[in-house]
Formats: C-alpha cells, structure tokens, sequence
C-alpha cells in the first residue's frame, strides 16, 4: 500500500522524499526546539540515512513510517509525522514541527487528519502516544485532541544518554470524535 497524501485547511501530508532532506535538517538539528525527540540529525548524511530506512510500504506491522507536512499557501516543508504502525490493530505517533510554527494549530491540524485516516481508511483500533512528561506542550496536545493518559513509567527510557520517564496516552476508535 502506497502511503496516502492527506489534505486538510492549512496542510498537505506526504510521504517523506529524498529532496525533502535540507528543510528536515534544518529543523530536526535544533537539540533545544527537539530536545524530547530521539533522534536529532547533525549532518544531511543523517538524514539521507534517517530517509533511506523509512519503508516503502504504508500500514505495515512493526515499522515506522514518516509522512511530512506541508504548509499549502507556502509550500513550506513545516514538519514530519512519525507513524509506527505497532500491529494491525494499533498506531503510535509522533509530530514535530519546525519551531517558527509552534503555537498556530498545525500539530492539531496534522494529527487530526491522520488520526482521522486511521480510523477511518485503515479501521485501526487504538492510537497511542508515548511523551516525556516533561514536554508539556504535546501532553496538552493529545489531551485537547482526546486521549487519555494511561500510563506512567518511570525511568524507561534511554534519551540521549540519560534515563527519562515515559507517559503513554491513548484513544480508541470508538472515542474519536
């Protein structure tokens, strides 16, 4: 299954390409806009190599795919979407976003759009996100988009070379509104 190019008001999700590299690069090296994510890229090899291990297949069990956001007006390559497809029932994702848009509803817009494909184009089950509690911005942007918290695990979790807590929310399918 090729992966989907999602529309919605502002933004064009799509797959990530090759040419897309430059623009990941300039956000994704920002250590303190991306200091919860897991990988932080120093050089265009780093991502060249972050691009090349992304499936080529959509909606396969065990893998991580990743999807870019595009500004519609400008054209801008504004962020990327981290989906791991966990199984064939449940999905974990992950946004970031270049920090020049932080705070304009675009996290919102993006996973609302895909977290509406997911359940339903691709009838998944059970959605979840895995943050550090101390990025307060992404736990009040799942909770404003309605998961719920369903765990707290202390200390499991090796980022960066230090060991950080981990809080899991979820929404269900029938809970989406």
């Amino acid at each position: 299954m090729q992966a989907p190019q999602l529309i919605s008001k502002r933004l064009l999700l799509r797959a990530i390409q090759p040419d897309d590299n430059k623009a990941i690069l300039a956000y994704r090296s920002d250590a303190e806009t991306n200091q919860y994510q897991g990988w932080i890229p120093k050089t265009l090899s780093d991502v060249d190599a972050f691009i090349e291990k992304i499936p080529t297949v959509f909606n396969q069990a065990d893998t991580w795919f990743q999807l870019v956001i595009v500004e519609k007006d400008s054209q801008q390559l504004i962020g990327d979407m981290g989906i791991h497809f966990i199984d064939e029932d449940q999905v974990e994702l992950g946004c970031t976003l270049i920090k020049t848009v932080h705070n304009k509803g675009y996290a919102s817009e993006a996973m609302r759009e895909v977290i509406n494909h997911m359940f339903s184009q691709l009838n998944k089950h059970r959605i979840i996100a895995s943050i550090d509690p101390a990025n307060t911005a992404s736990i009040k942007l799942v909770e404003r988009l309605g998961f719920r918290k369903e765990a707290h695990f202390v200390e499991s979790i090796c980022s960066n070379g230090q060991w950080v807590d981990d809080v899991v929310y979820a929404v269900l399918k029938r809970e989406w509104k």
